[in-house]
């Protein structure tokens, strides 16, 4: 398949273990899984991705602050030349109760391709992302 993933968790979070199991279940899919790790800021997502010509970047966060963290993460893929780049984020990505659907549309106005809550299966970021990118399985 060949297709590139750069995936990391961003903002000051430090949550490893779920990054990990991300990393496995999208190598063992047939993806090219470039980790940049935990605490990472924009730009070295967006450093990856160039770096590694990656077809999609999967932000994760789970300390609450993604919505702040990812604000503006399209414009700077656009600007770095990233204008076709798949955006993923997942996890725990606000604080307090909201509902998930309100969640979702601020993303996805912000500009993300897919978004998913907590406790979502590995699977259906795979599944997604084989169909954002036209792969027959």
């Amino acid at each position: 398949m060949g297709k590139t993933v750069v995936l990391g968790v961003i903002g000051a979070d430090c949550h490893a273990v779920g990054n990990k199991i991300l990393e496995r279940a999208f190598s063992d899919a047939g993806f090219n899984v470039v980790n940049i790790g935990v605490m990472c800021s924009q730009e070295e997502f967006i450093s990856a991705a160039i770096e590694t010509n990656a077809d999609a970047i999967l932000v994760s966060s789970l300390y609450g602050h993604g919505e702040i963290d990812c604000r503006g993460l399209r414009e700077k893929c656009d600007e770095a030349g990233l204008k076709n780049i798949l955006l993923y984020a997942g996890g725990n990505l606000v604080v307090g109760k909201q509902e998930w659907s309100d969640v979702e549309k601020r993303f996805k106005e912000m500009g993300f391709n897919r978004v998913y809550p907590p406790g979502t299966s590995p699977e259906v970021g795979i599944n997604d992302l084989k169909h954002d990118l036209g792969i027959e399985d």
